[in-house]
């Protein structure tokens, strides 16, 4: 009996520490950190920015939503997608050395523009978890939504990736009938976007971080509110609350990254009682494109809408204290940058 005690034992031990394992921080033996992320991936189109992204030298890749087009109830259908996209050549070549983290957009999430009213939801939260190799007992597998975070410690320092579901539990919009727009906010305070567990652990990520710099991976944009799509302007209550969380809860350094809608601009504000800008960093049109983009207000923009596809990269420089962010795209070619002080 003491024997097979003894076994137990050490299995209980074994298996704790595989679990604690895959909660540790992720150790970076370099003096600087990149950021390399991307949205708007079509699995139809050629991916032709893999090895373009590569010459960064990333130390992780962000999908930040619509890593594939499956719009559909057709879960074989929606499998099929996602493993043509992970059989990509250049993109199961891209992923063997790096470290990859994801959230999902509408488009991967199965419903243009849906949010909790999708009745696949569960099953293609299996699909996505799949997609990007995640244990079969990791708390995502569990839990209702993708969201999810990690801390990678650089020497000294740290920074915290934190990503957002905006689509499992978002409730209706509200449709604009009265102009060429296709949403307008709703009444303030009507709807939500994250759900209240997702608030709650959003909450304490921030509350509890000790990171350098905080990075929130949000699928929609921020700061820009003025197309008239999908955004968090839809509902300004909830950007009031994500504001003021970001405030209150003394994160430093906090970065939002973002996807969606074809196009890649900065833009940036500055918030009361915040030592630093609030940044959005959207990133977005890998095989595709707002082509024919002619201009649309953003009071938040600093430098130009890139609307060639494009990816993003953050490169973190400890000792000087700045975040270098760029858009780049064919031929590795720098679109735009913007050197922040923190």
């Amino acid at each position: 009996m003491n024997y097979f005690k003894y076994i137990s034992v050490l299995f209980l031990i074994f298996t704790s520490c595989k679990n604690n394992n895959k909660q540790q921080d992720e150790i970076i033996t370099s003096d600087n950190f990149i950021i390399a992320f991307g949205s708007c991936n079509n699995q139809e189109i050629p991916n032709l920015l893999w090895k373009e992204i590569v010459k960064n030298n990333p130390n992780v890749w962000i999908w930040g939503g619509d890593i594939i087009y499956t719009d559909t109830e057709d879960m074989a259908f929606m499998a099929k997608n996602y493993q043509k996209q992970k059989h990509n050549p250049d993109y199961a070549n891209f992923k063997k050395d790096i470290d990859v983290l994801a959230t999902w957009d509408d488009h991967d999430y199965g419903l243009n523009d849906g949010g909790i009213e999708y009745t696949k939801k569960a099953e293609a939260q299996d699909l996505f978890l799949d997609f990007i190799d995640v244990d079969k007992d990791d708390n995502r597998r569990q839990q209702e939504g993708v969201y999810f975070a990690k801390d990678y410690v650089v020497n000294d320092e740290s920074i915290k990736i934190i990503l957002l579901d905006t689509r499992y539990f978002r409730t209706a919009l509200t449709q604009d009938t009265i102009t060429k727009k296709r949403y307008k906010p709703n009444v303030y305070g009507d709807g939500s976007l994250l759900g209240d567990t997702q608030w709650e652990w959003l909450t304490n990520q921030l509350k509890n971080s000790k990171a350098s710099f905080n990075i929130i991976v949000s699928s929609i944009q921020f700061l820009s509110n003025e197309h008239g799509y999908e955004a968090w302007g839809n509902m300004t209550h909830e950007a009031d609350k994500l504001e003021n969380l970001i405030k209150a809860s003394n994160a430093k350094n906090t970065i939002i990254l973002s996807g969606d809608r074809h196009l890649s601009e900065i833009s940036k504000k500055k918030v009361d009682s915040l030592a630093y800008p609030l940044i959005d960093f959207t990133s977005s049109g890998m095989t595709h494109s707002y082509s024919n983009f002619k201009g649309e207000s953003n009071q938040y923009r600093v430098g130009d809408v890139v609307s060639e596809k494009s990816f993003g990269i953050l490169k973190f420089d400890f000792k000087n204290n700045t975040v270098t962010m760029q858009m780049r795209g064919k031929n590795n070619t720098l679109q735009q940058e913007l050197i922040q002080s923190y």
